[in-house]
């Protein structure tokens, strides 16, 4: 027979454990609520100005670079938009995020094919953002962009 004192000490060993994760997940996940103003509203803060809500006064995204700035084999760092254009076949534009998925680091040199990272030395490739030398693990994440009729590369 179980005995109710262990089945009450079970429950609230349970019940900790579920709080416990649930307050890891929020500080990983960022869910939180924003505590409110005096005036009973939540504050409004200005969203950070991010590569996909760079516009032209047309509404059309925004020109990054023209193709022919982009080396083929090789590629281009735009350090302020954190994101990296590779061409690894003539004609073949690819666009990755900059941010090295091992610790945050900026790449910084694209040739024969590998996008490097100077911190402590993880390669990927320009074709795909796939690791091709650790330590990273995870893949570069890739960026849809369009190349207009006149060269320009955007994002899409």
């Amino acid at each position: 027979m179980s005995d109710p004192m262990h089945a009450a000490r079970r429950t609230v060993l349970a019940a900790g454990a579920s709080v416990l994760a649930g307050g890891v997940l929020t500080a990983c996940g960022g869910t939180e609520e924003k505590p409110k103003a005096e005036g009973g509203s939540a504050p409004t803060e200005q969203a950070p100005k991010s590569p996909e809500a760079s516009v032209s006064p047309t509404g059309q995204a925004k020109a990054m670079l023209k193709s022919s700035q982009v080396e083929v084999g090789g590629g281009k760092i735009l350090k302020e938009e954190k994101l990296v254009i590779t061409q690894p076949t003539a004609g073949s534009f690819r666009c990755f995020t900059a941010v090295c998925t091992h610790q945050g680091c900026l790449v910084d040199k694209v040739a024969d094919g590998s996008i490097d990272c100077p911190c402590h030395g993880s390669k990927f490739s320009a074709t795909d953002g796939s690791v091709t030398h650790g330590p990273a693990t995870l893949p570069l994440a890739e960026k849809e962009i369009v190349v207009s009729p006149a060269g320009e590369i955007s994002l899409a």
